[in-house]
């Protein structure tokens, strides 16, 4: 019987979809926050203003490990009252420094998943963030000639799903978003008509956590992203 899903056009999410990346930002976190905290502020505390800050900033200074240094110098300055110590501001670019060069670290069966589902449809790589370090884990990867076609955007909304279906030039009944993030991948590409498929993390940061919608025929939840074989 043939797969009635044949020859639709796949975006496909980047980080912690394909590659490993909120592990590395949480790491960096447990050791900003050894070095920040003190004994007024619980480690709970530390961490729910941190991620209230980056919510903040992101929006102004969009994804990515700058922007995170930017929020941890930020939230160094609220919790202490003042800009950090010299010795303080160099281990805080050092955790930033060490998360723009950590290689990418595949996630099981994504490379051999993606070569079986490039030879039948269309693959976009979809993902969102500073262009350059985005840019450069894509080449780090190696898995760009996988894909027809990579695009970067600061920001996953309804209107960038529907800018993106205009550019790659596919109708939207036969496309569909793949990826961890239900606040990125899967809610707007739903309101902008497009399919979605969940595929959870683990370590999904905080700030694009939400509900997930329940599976339909137009919504599809998988254990892991080898599993994107058995219907597509």
């Amino acid at each position: 019987m043939t797969n009635p899903r044949t020859g639709q056009c796949l975006f496909i999410d980047g980080d912690d979809t394909l590659w490993e990346n909120n592990i590395y930002f949480e790491h960096a976190i447990e050791e900003f926050i050894d070095l920040v905290r003190h004994e007024s502020v619980t480690r709970a505390e530390l961490r729910h203003v941190l991620d209230e800050i980056e919510r903040a900033n992101c929006k102004v200074h969009g994804y990515g490990a700058r922007s995170f240094v930017r929020s941890l110098h930020d939230c160094y300055e609220h919790v202490h009252g003042r800009e950090a110590p010299d010795d303080h501001m160099r281990a805080i670019a050092a955790l930033g420094e060490r998360i723009l060069h950590q290689a990418p670290v595949l996630i099981p069966g994504v490379h051999e998943t993606l070569s079986y589902l490039s030879e039948r449809h269309r693959l976009v790589l979809l993902t969102k963030g500073d262009h350059e370090e985005q840019a450069a884990k894509v080449e780090r990867s190696r898995l760009g000639s996988l894909f027809e076609e990579v695009v970067i955007v600061p920001e996953k909304t309804a209107e960038t799903y529907v800018s993106v279906v205009e550019k790659v030039d596919v109708p939207t009944a036969r496309t569909w978003m793949i990826g961890n993030s239900p606040r990125s991948d899967i809610l707007p590409a739903l309101a902008a008509g497009l399919g979605a498929v969940y595929v959870p993390h683990p370590d999904t940061w905080v700030l694009e956590k939400d509900a997930v919608p329940e599976p339909s025929d137009r919504v599809l939840h998988v254990e892991r992203f080898a599993d994107l074989a058995e219907h597509f």
